[in-house]
């Protein structure tokens, strides 16, 4: 079980989310409707509170903590890639924050931006809306484009029909021995593959460029 009182407080997660078996919510934690968390996730509420609103997203290995006087939250269609640490930070509507990114006390990162992979956003940060963020210190390096925002949001659509299928499909079992024949394969529900081979070669450069920040 991955729910855990602290202090009288215990977990309220809205019974359309989905919360792997492996991911671990303590105390003042607050999971809205069709939430996706992933496995290994840590959501530590045990000094400030941590709110995921509704249709987001908290990919596996993420982390959510906080300092007792501010609330750690990612709004509505929030999108947190593998390994990110939230502390203390609320990331706006829409907003993408890549795989392994920190994301430090009291900095909001704004509407529809993203946070590029491995940024580390120092405390205080005040973002805008739809800004590229990337580099360590975080900076923005351009305004986000609507090709982007468009890859974005397929991206999040397969977390929230992820959440629906993983609530309906997904079960410990015991492993198999041997590959049956014609094993299946997996398929998203949009076309994000697709449109992320189409990213613009921009979007590509501005990838590459992270480490130089």
């Amino acid at each position: 079980m991955p729910y855990y009182e602290f202090e009288g407080l215990i977990p309220v997660v809205d019974p359309s989310a989905y919360v792997h078996p492996t991911a671990v919510l303590i105390g003042d934690v607050i999971v809205e409707a069709g939430v996706y968390i992933g496995p290994n996730a840590s959501l530590r509420g045990d000094c400030g509170r941590l709110i995921l609103q509704q249709g987001s997203n908290l990919q596996d290995g993420c982390i959510m903590h906080g300092y007792w006087d501010m609330d750690t939250i990612v709004e509505r269609d929030g999108h947190i890639g593998h390994g990110a640490i939230l502390h203390g930070c609320v990331i706006k509507r829409n907003a993408l924050v890549g795989m392994n990114s920190v994301v430090m006390d009291g900095a909001v990162i704004g509407e529809d931006s993203i946070v590029a992979a491995m940024s580390f956003v120092k405390a205080g940060f005040q973002g805008l809306s739809k800004q590229m963020l990337m580099g360590q210190p975080a900076k923005m390096f351009r305004e986000v484009t609507e090709e982007e925002l468009h890859w974005k949001a397929l991206n999040t659509l397969e977390y929230q029909t992820l959440t629906k299928i993983s609530s309906n499909s997904m079960r410990c079992v015991d492993a198999l021995t041997r590959i049956e024949v014609g094993r299946a394969r997996l398929k998203g529900s949009t076309d994000v593959q697709s449109t992320a081979q189409k990213i613009s070669k921009a979007y590509q450069l501005t990838m590459s460029l992270a480490c130089q920040f």
